[in-house]
């Protein structure tokens, strides 16, 4: 399966990726952007499957990024891994279309909770 994590940090991708494969999602394909613009224009480029993104991006936030594909009729899989966990920022990702959202800090736990359902 093919994985798009978008975050404007450079570490948190990493990071992000190495807690993937901690909570057992090995072998997947994964695609970066470092900011909203490039994950836009990465998921019209690479198709994922799944896309994995921070809230807070230079280009186009998260949210900007997800509203934008959806108006264009694109139903990848998307959630957010973010500082954003307060109950409007989850009400906002759901109706938006955010199929999970994992609070900053988090573990490969959280990741396994979350994703179970789309990467097994």
């Amino acid at each position: 399966m093919k994985l798009l994590i978008a975050d404007d940090s450079k570490a948190m991708r990493l990071v992000i990726g190495h807690m993937l494969r901690q909570a057992g999602f090995k072998g997947h394909d994964i695609v970066e952007a470092a900011d909203g613009t490039e994950a836009y224009d990465v998921i019209h480029k690479e198709d994922p499957e799944l896309i994995i993104s921070d809230w807070n991006m230079p280009g186009m936030t998260g949210i900007e990024v997800l509203e934008k594909i959806r108006s264009e009729g694109i139903d990848t899989t998307f959630g957010f891994v973010t500082t954003e966990v307060s109950q409007e920022m989850r009400a906002l990702a759901e109706g938006a279309g955010a199929a999970f959202l994992i609070g900053k800090p988090f573990t490969p736990d959280d990741f396994e909770r979350a994703l179970d359902e789309y990467l097994s």
